[in-house]
């Protein structure tokens, strides 16, 4: 047969096209060169396409074609089976008739409605022959807002059921293409989330797929299970437009079932993706003329917490900065609002919503298609006139779900009214947080003001609905960004441009006049105040007038230039209107925030202004309980909460916690268990460590200022190191003449030269130079790969501290040669621990830098560190791919077998992002280990959250401190969806305790909650940076620290040869 010439299908004008041809004619076959099926009874039929012909076909075409003599299961990507036989399968496209009830591991489902929806019918497509529409086309129900106006809610996911039920992604049902017959009506595209008419159905069906809907790709009369995009006879897959003719023309009829049958078929959702047992399509639908029966709504059922307690350690009364809300309505209602004609402007539709709130009730929540109340309305329907063309818009309200008034999908309102309450008493919208600028304190002598202030948020937790308040603190200085650009200006007058780019871009600025932040993406030399805009009304104006004119504010300066904001560009809720648009600042006008790095360098700067902010635990409780009371006695403020029936409680959540047991640290030849503070500094330097490597063959590299400290140092190395362990010979001292950093880099690489065997780096710095420390980090740890230590001259320079910081140098300088310093016990044998983190630079120049750290020993003493840059618009994964299997490679090197049980610390993973991780990255992590042959190992991926606003005190006798190191929080205030707990592994001297969240995300290792909590709280024993525990698992701080150096420094992976040593600490 040519494969370029058409074959005769003359005999088959009778057979149903599937395929994502352009466009198939009435009464004449057209060829699809489709991945779409031939589904014929009465002839040979061609198919292009992967797909597999019915029985009695004559399989012709370029595809894999069987003929089928008896029912076949397959892994197939399409597949059509006999009717007659049950099937299950994991075919990606599966059609069954529905005589018997089949079961199947679909992503989504949809059911066909049971309730006739309202519509005009739209104009017949141009390409298609209209003489035969009967004059029954106006009787028919279809959408007017198909793919044009396809709604976007605020709340994801929700899924609006109309008239189907969708138990897919969470993404509303929007159609591609066209179905229908032609003979009575051509359906345009299907509405999101609705579909009313037998054209659309073919006949009565269940589908079960991708769950993004089969909406103009059309439905079947058999039922569909599978993974993928079915292949279903009497539809057309894709753009084209399929004709069917299964409908003669004549007057359409509604579907109609049985009460009780349209109860069996709204309990068909279950969370496993498989389905009940369901009556075949006669028995459920049939073509009547009856009214559909009214279901009564019920309301949605709470699902009970998922059990994720531990039982080990002591227990201990713990407070948390979370107050229970009381919700007295019974339910919320949630809505569903139609416009005929639709109306696509969102303002519109928000005006039309008010002009009823004699219906509706002043209490609403509206999104543009979602409404929320705290009543129960009947179904109605209500009449707006559009002011731009007087046409009258119908607006039908009808109820879709009672929602128990502590919803997740009631959050983001609750919310909405807390922001409404923290205005009414007399809090400042500062970015996301709320301040007081009339309680701020001034510290005249640095130039700075601290603003008091508060982060709140309603959310739920397996213990329910609570209002979560931390509290903040916003450092604003008295410096305008025109006072620092004069200020850089005196300081270099002919780099001052670059200069200011340096120090400006990227940094945080407050507008007093409206106290709103902007960060500055650039700096517009070429613009000054006296430059003109056009306002929102089309009139020019200049920045001074303008500023004249709404703020009475005179701008003085008329020279300097203005500083450029990009917002984010982000969707507005319910539509898809993109906020853009550029924001010019003028600098006398915008005050920096913050603290400048020239500050964080002086020691008195920061602890007077860390004694503002680091505020205790005692005074931690006593600014929330004060905020609660400016709540409940502001009578507006109650008002406000008792519309949607929230009643805020004046208490803090006292819950029962756990202290973990106490870990016993192992050095060489002895071991001891930790103390009360969880610190070892002392022991450590007293007994040898696990393993040292003796340095021969060294060099210390100083200008000519420092030699003496720089002798001192050494003699010092020598005492201090026989007690750790270490064998140290005399260093190769090399004086420089000056300290610019060509001379360090030349010395230091003549050095490297002559001395191929060198071990290991040392340099004694003047002050806090970044460029220095950064050249020098560029030569040894990317040209020319060599473990390296800078040391501040002031570090060294105390005679009375000299010993203790010596030996904190030698144990850094060990590690950093691949020396073992100390360890815990894990019984978990064979096991592979990794650290993964993100660090992004602030000044956006550069991309965003992944540092990776897995243990490659069962002692967990020997590390292999990697380090990967991605893209703003690239996937993580691929580079955390490439990371993982060298990490399996080198554990192999090292043990000669591969690791059993794969434990995951992800660092840098939001909320938002979990299911992201969940569905992308981890299943890409199991997909390495298909790399090495029948290689199936355990694998556990937890996500640390280190940014959270969640505060834990020790209770007792009603004072609020610090609760101990260890103290761990599995239960109440943990999230429903995942096994999660909160630990504080870390000891508090200042400050009230910051715990850490820990969500599992995948255990096939099934670990125990206990399991999850202990082996969490032994690796943050590990950072070898500080002999204590600190606030991450160990591996986890590795890559931070890594990814940090390789984004701030280096801009550039580091050497392989380096790839075994802590050589980042």
């Amino acid at each position: 047969m040519d494969p370029n010439k058409l074959p005769d299908l003359s005999g088959m004008t009778g057979v149903p096209w599937v395929g994502r041809g352009r466009a198939l004619q009435q009464q004449e076959l057209a060829v699809g060169r489709s991945r779409g099926l031939p589904l014929s009874t009465e002839g040979p039929g061609l198919g292009r396409a992967r797909g597999f012909l019915t029985p009695g076909d004559t399989p012709r075409g370029r595809g894999v074609a069987l003929p089928i003599a008896e029912p076949v299961v397959g892994l197939a990507r399409g597949l059509l089976l006999q009717p007659e036989d049950g099937v299950f399968s994991r075919a990606r496209e599966l059609s069954i008739q529905a005589a018997e009830p089949k079961v199947g591991v679909a992503r989504g489902a949809i059911l066909p409605s049971l309730e006739p929806q309202h519509r005009q019918t739209p104009p017949p497509p141009p390409e298609t022959t209209t003489s035969h529409l009967t004059e029954e086309t106006s009787k028919v129900d279809t959408p007017t807002h198909g793919q044009t106006s396809a709604l976007v809610s605020m709340f994801r996911g929700i899924g609006i059921e109309s008239s189907m039920t969708s138990w897919g992604r969470g993404t509303l049902p929007v159609g591609r293409g066209a179905a229908g017959d032609l003979g009575d009506v051509m359906l345009q595209g299907a509405s999101p989330g609705l579909l009313s008419s037998p054209e659309s159905c073919g006949q009565p069906e269940e589908v079960m797929g991708r769950g993004s809907s089969f909406h103009g790709r059309g439905l079947t009369p058999r039922t569909m299970v599978g993974h993928g995009r079915a292949a279903i006879p009497q539809l057309g897959v894709g753009r084209g437009r399929t004709l069917s003719p299964s409908f003669t023309p004549g007057p359409v009829h509604f579907l109609a079932p049985a009460p009780e049958e349209q109860a069996a078929l709204q309990s068909q959702t279950s969370l496993t993706g498989t389905m009940a047992a369901m009556p075949t399509s006669q028995e459920v639908l049939e073509l009547s003329t009856v009214a559909p029966a009214k279901v009564e709504l019920k309301m949605e059922a709470v699902r009970e917490p998922i059990n994720k307690a531990g039982t080990k350690g002591a227990p201990i009364t713990i407070a948390s900065n979370h107050i229970p809300i009381r919700c007295k309505n019974e339910a919320v209602y949630q809505y569903h609002v139609t416009f005929t004609p639709n109306v696509e402007s969102m303002a519109m539709r928000f005006g039309m919503m008010k002009d009823h709130r004699s219906t509706t009730g002043e209490v609403i929540a509206f999104d543009g298609s979602i409404l929320y109340l705290p009543i129960k309305l009947k179904d109605v329907v209500l009449k707006s006139l559009r002011r731009t063309d007087n046409e009258e818009i119908e607006i039908k309200i009808q109820m879709k779900k009672i929602l128990p008034p502590n919803s997740d999908l009631c959050i983001p309102f609750y919310n909405v009214v807390l922001r409404r309450v923290m205005k009414v008493i007399g809090l400042k919208l500062v970015g996301r947080n709320h301040y007081d600028p009339e309680g701020a304190v001034i510290l005249a002598k640095q130039g700075l003001q601290v603003w008091p202030g508060y982060s709140t948020c309603i959310k739920r937790t397996d213990g329910g609905l609570y209002l979560c308040i931390d509290v903040s603190h916003k450092v604003l200085r008295n410096d305008s960004v025109l006072n620092v650009m004069n200020m850089l200006y005196q300081q270099s007058k002919e780099n001052f441009q670059d200069e200011c780019t340096k120090e400006l871009i990227g940094s945080i600025v407050i507008t007093r006049y409206n106290n709103r932040t902007y960060r500055i993406d650039a700096i517009e030399w070429d613009k000054s105040p006296k430059d003109t805009f056009t306002l929102m009304d089309g009139t020019k104006t200049t920045f001074v007038e303008y500023y004249s004119k709404n703020y009475g504010i005179t701008i003085k300066e008329m020279d300097q230039p203005l500083l450029m904001h990009r917002p984010k560009e982000r969707a507005r809720p319910g539509g898809k209107q993109i906020i853009t648009g550029e924001i010019l600042l003028v600098p006398e006008l915008s005050f920096m925030t913050g603290i400048s790095e020239k500050m964080r360098k002086d020691f008195k700067t920061m602890q007077e202004v860390t004694m503002h902010i680091n505020v205790s635990g005692e005074q931690h409780t006593s600014s929330i309980k004060q905020l609660l009371k400016n709540i409940s006695t502001n009578p507006e403020s109650q008002k406000e909460l008792s519309r949607w029936g929230l009643e805020i409680s004046s208490q803090l959540l006292v819950v029962k916690g756990r202290t973990l047991p106490v870990e016993t640290i192992c050095l060489q030849s002895s071991s001891f268990a930790t103390g009360s503070d969880s610190s070892w500094s002392r022991e450590v330097v007293r007994d040898a460590s696990i393993s040292s490597i003796p340095l021969n063959i060294w060099a210390i590299f100083y200008p000519r200022r420092c030699a003496e400290q720089a002798e001192e140092l050494v003699s010092t190395f020598k005492k201090v190191a026989g007690p750790i362990g270490v064998r140290l010979e005399r260093p190769i001292r090399v004086e420089l003449r000056d300290d610019r950093t060509e001379t360090y880099l030349k010395s230091i690489h003549s050095q490297l030269t002559s001395e191929p065997k060198m071990q290991l780096v040392v340099c004694i710095m003047v002050g806090n130079r970044d460029d220095l420390y950064s050249a020098i980090k560029k030569l040894c740890c990317v040209k020319s790969p060599i473990p390296s230590q800078a040391i501040n001259v002031r570090t060294i320079a105390k005679p009375q501290k000299l010993r203790s910081i010596a030996q904190k140098i030698l144990l850094q300088m060990n590690s950093k040669l691949g020396g073992e310093l100390w360890t815990v016990s894990v019984p978990l044998k064979h096991l592979m621990v990794v650290g993964v983190d993100v660090h992004h630079d602030t000044s956006k120049v550069h991309q965003s830098v992944m540092g990776f750290v897995a243990s490659v020993n069962s002692s967990l003493t020997r590390w292999y560190s990697r380090v990967t840059f991605q893209t703003p618009n690239e996937e993580l994964i691929n580079g955390f791919r490439i990371c993982f299997l060298a990490a399996l490679q080198k554990y192999y090197e090292v043990n000669h077998n591969l690791p059993e049980k794969i434990v995951v610390y992800r660092d840098g993973v939001s909320d938002g992002q979990l299911r992201m991780v969940e569905q992308y990255e981890i299943p890409q992590l199991i997909k390495c280990f298909e790399t090495f042959p029948t290689y199936e190992p355990k694998l556990v991926f937890i996500v640390v959250q280190k940014r959270i606003s969640t505060t834990l005190y020790s209770c007792m006798s009603n004072n609020f401190g610090a609760p101990p190191p260890g103290t761990v929080l599995d239960h109440t205030l943990t999230q429903r969806d995942w096994v999660d707990f909160y630990l504080m592994a870390h000891h508090i001297r200042h400050g009230c305790g910051l715990p850490t969240h820990y969500i599992s995300l995948y255990n096939t290792a099934n670990l125990t909650p206990d399991h999850l909590q202990r082996l969490t709280f032994k690796m943050c024993h590990l950072y070898w940076n500080w002999p204590g525990t600190i606030r991450v698992p160990a591996p986890c701080k590795y890559a931070h620290k890594l990814a940090y150096l390789s984004g701030q420094y280096l801009h550039s992976e580091p050497a392989i040869q380096l790839s075994d040593k802590l050589f980042f600490l």
